[in-house]
């Protein structure tokens, strides 16, 4: 009972004090949660920033050029003022209705034209509301009728739904459409003006800031996009952008890792690699785009360049500095029972190394993620950058929030992959025995330990 309520009384703040496992494991989640939470505070509670008004339902304004449609943005002090101007605008036109020229000099033909367009404008809301389908868009016919039947009430919109305001237009709209046309014609539609709808939306974080459904229904979208053509499919985007980024690092390990290890053993050869290296890494890699391009030309040969450039100097660094961390007891000792020059290098000094050198790799590997997106960028644009650098060019910003998400994800779980594998790499340290007891390394090595524990004690006895 007192050991239980000691460990209750463990604090949580203690200088160099490691917490419990349940712990840590509690505030690992916090970590990922408390910013979700925030973003979703930040896009959903009306009573936080929203200096902006997502538009649910859109009008043309004639005294001015700009043509906004649903999914658009305006500023909260735009909005009304858009409002308004689409009121004024209706109440001309009534006037100009009641007038002996109806049409104030305007051909027929225009006025269907326009006319077609304010019917559009209820699209949006009629996708949504799944009255009609996304490929039924510029199906005047259907849209003509679900006219027909808001005005009659036999169906109402609900999520988002019309505005009384609104509901009073579409039923004035539709006295003077089935006047004119009780069944849709369309070599001989509505001749006669239509009054506008009154913009409609909801407020909302600006474009740069999409709120976190948006992003996962975006985000699934864009995984069920196919491939069509020479534009590749996400799961396409997304291999070509790991042969870039794996492809540059493991080049540049398997050239400065053992330059690195030389470095780091033989003072001759630290003075004359180090200073250039640590000169160079200094000069921002994407300052020879063009030149990688000149020499390797278009395709994926300079983005790996690239990334190989700006990760070689400083593998070659932090590995030269983690062999000159290896203890000067353990040389001793080995030269004292006659090791070799070669001997010291090949069985202590690297040994002794390799499971710092693994985290250093796994550092470094995140070091060659940050360098994906300029080097996707060279020569002709491909990957995943490509695609955010389009949606992004649109502000299409729900699109290219998964992929920001994505390569994050992707790079912490590779991480902690890695991590997982060092413990059974490398048994013999601290990260070995924290493995051993890891709930999902367990589960994956349970058939093999099984296997070999069952021919071990087979072969045994066989033996016996």
């Amino acid at each position: 009972m007192s050991g239980s309520l000691k460990k209750a009384r463990e604090p949580w703040f203690a200088v160099r004090r490691e917490l419990s496992p349940q712990r840590s494991s509690v505030l690992t989640i916090v970590s990922f949660a408390l910013p979700l939470l925030i973003w979703a505070a930040v896009s959903y509670l009306p009573f936080l920033w929203h200096p902006d008004v997502q538009l649910q339902l859109s009008a043309n304004r004639a005294d001015v050029s700009t043509v906004y449609v649903a999914g658009d943005r305006v500023s909260k002090s735009y909005f009304p003022e858009f409002q308004e101007a689409v009121r004024s605008q209706n109440e001309d036109l009534k006037k100009q209705l009641s007038s002996d020229d109806p049409l104030a000099g305007a051909s027929e033909s225009s006025v269907r034209r326009a006319n077609k367009k304010v019917l559009r404008h209820l699209v949006p809301l009629l996708i949504q509301n799944k009255w009609i389908k996304d490929d039924q868009a510029t199906d005047d016919e259907a849209i003509y009728h679900a006219w027909g039947e808001l005005a009659s009430s036999s169906r109402r919109l609900k999520s988002p739904s019309l505005s009384e305001e609104n509901l009073a237009i579409v039923e004035d709209n539709w006295k003077a459409m089935s006047a004119i046309a009780p069944n849709y014609v369309s070599d001989n539609f509505v001749s006669t003006p239509l009054l506008s709808l009154i913009p409609q939306g909801k407020t909302s974080n600006p474009d740069y800031l999409p709120a976190p459904d948006q992003v996962l229904a975006a985000g699934v979208k864009v995984f069920s996009i196919p491939a069509d053509g020479d534009r590749p499919s996400m799961v396409q985007r997304i291999g070509h952008s790991l042969q870039i980024v794996f492809g540059g690092f493991c080049l540049a390990a398997l050239v400065g890792v053992p330059i690195g290890v030389v470095c780091g053993t033989y003072p001759f050869f630290s003075r004359l690699v180090e200073p250039f290296t640590d000169f160079f890494r200094y000069m921002p890699a994407p300052t020879f785009s063009t030149l990688l391009v000149a020499i390797f030309l278009a395709n994926d040969a300079p983005k790996i360049a690239l990334v190989f450039v700006g990760t070689f100097f400083q593998l070659v660094l932090v590995t030269a500095n983690t062999t000159r961390r290896l203890d000067m007891p353990l040389l001793e000792a080995a030269q004292t029972l006659g090791a070799s020059q070669r001997q010291l290098l090949t069985r202590v000094v690297v040994p002794g190394i390799l499971p710092n050198l693994y985290d250093d790799l796994r550092i470094l590997l995140g070091w060659a993620w940050t360098w994906l997106v300029i080097a996707e960028l060279v020569g002709v644009k491909s990957g995943l950058t490509e695609f955010i650098e389009t949606q992004g060019r649109f502000r299409n910003f729900d699109m290219v929030f998964p992929i920001i998400i994505l390569i994050g994800l992707i790079g912490f779980f590779t991480d902690q992959i890695l991590s997982l594998i060092k413990g059974l790499v490398f048994p013999y340290t601290e990260d070995g025995t924290k493995a051993a007891s890891h709930p999902i390394l367990k589960a994956v090595l349970f058939i093999p330990r099984l296997v070999l524990r069952l021919l071990t004690n087979r072969s045994a006895s066989g033996t016996t």
